[in-house]
């Protein structure tokens, strides 16, 4: 009996072994036919799969649905990641706002340290000439009335520009060298608001201007004092002015209107009566000549004209355009510039320009007014209506 008890346990063993070695070389079969990917194909639920361990292990990967594409998250974040700003600068949007310098200014920088320490002054105020050579000591007098606190910039019209050099300001001042081209033309390119947007006061002058009577410093207080955004220093109404306006009155500090000859002034607060002054020596506040920029012409390089429609570009102009008495100039009437026309025809050099500053003049009048007529059109406005101006 024992002999034969011991014998079933063995035969007994045997058969659980044989089994469980069947069982185990059958899984195996059934893996390797059956590839893990493959159990999706079979519709198993997710409630079955997830009882196997590799599932859990895997994320989740073994699921009812395809996995994720993971080129789309890719690009989900990429699209994420791109930039696009509508209130920078144009042309500008695709940057952070934090690094857009939509401004400059003419602060020389130096080519070594640190840049955080290279400006020791920040000149407030920036002054303009446009010269030629014959008058280099013209514009010497004129550039030792203004402080350090005005940048001085010289616009070259005759290319001569080294000749300067004996004046020690000179190897301070910002040079600009274009050839035969006049004043505006270069504030059009070279003044742009943006450029000039660190100083309070841009004088735009030519360069026969006499200032023995001219202190800019002070000039500047009395601009800001009666609250001028367009101004000019009255002038000696001995040497010929044009107009009752930019005439120097010796009993104020400043004057804002005039009377002129009958017939002139269809409105008192319109020019040449009110809200006037000339070209030759125009200062603007950084307000109003952001203003009177985009208001230049590219091709009108005279300016005749302008200085009718700098009135647009304030308001009340009546009131805050004016001339200031207390700091006045002599106009030289230098025709200089005029000299460096084109004889032609049998007509002399200057005599050309001067044809062509009138029909600048008629031609800005007209661009104004069908601008305008344009503007009222398309928002349904008739003009000819309305009494105010």
């Amino acid at each position: 009996m024992f002999c034969r008890s011991n014998s079933l346990k063995s035969t007994e063993t045997m058969r659980l072994m044989l089994s469980v070695s069947c069982g185990i070389i059958f899984g195996l079969i059934i893996g390797i036919s059956f590839p893990f990917s493959s159990l999706t194909k079979l519709n198993i639920t997710s409630n079955i799969v997830s009882n196997f361990p590799i599932a859990r292990d895997r994320n989740n990967v073994v699921s009812d649905q395809k996995p994720a594409d993971p080129s789309i998250k890719i690009q989900n974040a990429t699209d994420q990641l791109k930039i696009w700003v509508p209130s920078n600068p144009r042309g500008a949007e695709r940057l952070p706002p934090g690094i857009v310098a939509s401004e400059s200014d003419y602060y020389p920088r130096r080519l070594w340290g640190k840049p955080s320490e290279d400006l020791q002054s920040k000149p407030k105020y920036l002054v303009t000439f446009t010269v030629g050579i014959k008058q280099k000591h013209n514009i010497d007098a004129a550039v030792k009335k203004f402080s350090d606190d005005f940048t001085i910039l010289l616009f070259h019209y005759d290319g001569k520009t080294t000749e300067w050099d004996e004046f020690e300001w000179s190897k301070k001042a910002i040079h600009v060298s274009v050839r035969k081209q006049t004043k505006w033309w270069y504030a059009k390119r070279f003044l742009h608001p943006d450029i000039v947007a660190p100083y309070d006061y841009i004088f735009i002058w030519d360069e026969d201007l006499g200032v023995e009577h001219f202190d800019a410093k002070e000039y500047i207080k009395l601009v800001k004092k009666h609250g001028l955004e367009i101004s000019q220093p009255g002038l000696d109404p001995r040497r010929g002015t044009t107009w009752q306006m930019t005439k120097r009155r010796g009993d104020r500090e400043v004057h804002t209107t005039t009377e002129e000859k009958p017939g002139w002034c269809a409105d008192p607060h319109l020019p040449p009566c009110a809200a006037f002054v000339e070209i030759m020596a125009p200062v603007f506040s950084r307000d109003a000549w952001r203003c009177v920029w985009y208001m230049i012409q590219n091709d009108l390089v005279h300016g005749w004209g302008l200085d009718f429609a700098l009135r647009k570009c304030v308001d009340p102009a009546h009131k805050k355009i004016g001339v200031v008495d207390a700091q006045w100039i002599v106009h030289q009437g230098l025709p200089s510039l005029g000299n460096e026309g084109e004889a032609k025809d049998g007509k002399a050099p200057w005599k050309g320009v001067r044809d062509r500053c009138r029909k600048e003049w008629t031609m800005f009048q007209t661009r104004v007014a069908n601008a305008e007529k344009a503007y009222f059109k398309s928002i349904g406005v008739d003009p000819s209506n309305l009494t105010s101006h």
